[in-house]
């Protein structure tokens, strides 16, 4: 397998949050208290996330010899994704629950583009910045959906009702 450089490692790591904010999206609309109206707002999302996810798949291809080692990157950082939403969605999970992991995981995947970014303006990589610089407005959007509907489920909660 081909030796990645910081820059390919992380176009891998962000394909592969890609990757995992679809399966995360699809967990969540499964949770129960999840409204129709938030399962449009995840359907668009993973839709996002597939369009990104095969940006980066494209992306990776223009690195002579590497796709490969960068798609498995990908894999491996979506595998980690998919260990986390495991444990953190047991089977009690319920909406709110779902909104809180995908806040962690949004806001995990801005700042993965960012740091690609900042990787990609130390080099000559416009293709990676032009990338990152489409990608990271979406992340940013998705970041302030899920938080707001956290903030919206959580004002549907009694405080003193058991956990």
């Amino acid at each position: 397998m081909a030796e990645l450089t910081k820059l390919e490692a992380k176009l891998g790591e962000v394909t592969g949050l890609a990757m995992a904010a679809q399966a995360a999206t699809k967990k969540v609309e499964t949770l129960e208290g999840v409204g129709d109206e938030h399962v449009r707002r995840l359907q668009e999302m993973r839709a996002q996330a597939e369009e990104t996810e095969n940006r980066c798949t494209e992306l990776a291809g223009t690195f002579d010899g590497k796709k490969t080692a960068i798609l498995e990157e990908a894999s491996a950082t979506k595998a980690k994704g998919a260990k986390m939403m495991g444990i953190y969605l047991d089977a009690d999970a319920e909406a709110l629950d779902g909104f809180e992991f995908l806040t962690m995981a949004e806001a995990g995947e801005v700042g993965h583009w960012k740091v690609l970014r900042t990787l990609a303006s130390s080099g000559s990589y416009a293709e990676v910045s032009q990338l990152a610089s489409w990608a990271i407005p979406i992340q940013e959007r998705h970041l302030e959906l899920v938080h707001r509907t956290s903030d919206e489920l959580a004002a549907d909660e009694s405080p003193d009702d058991p956990a």
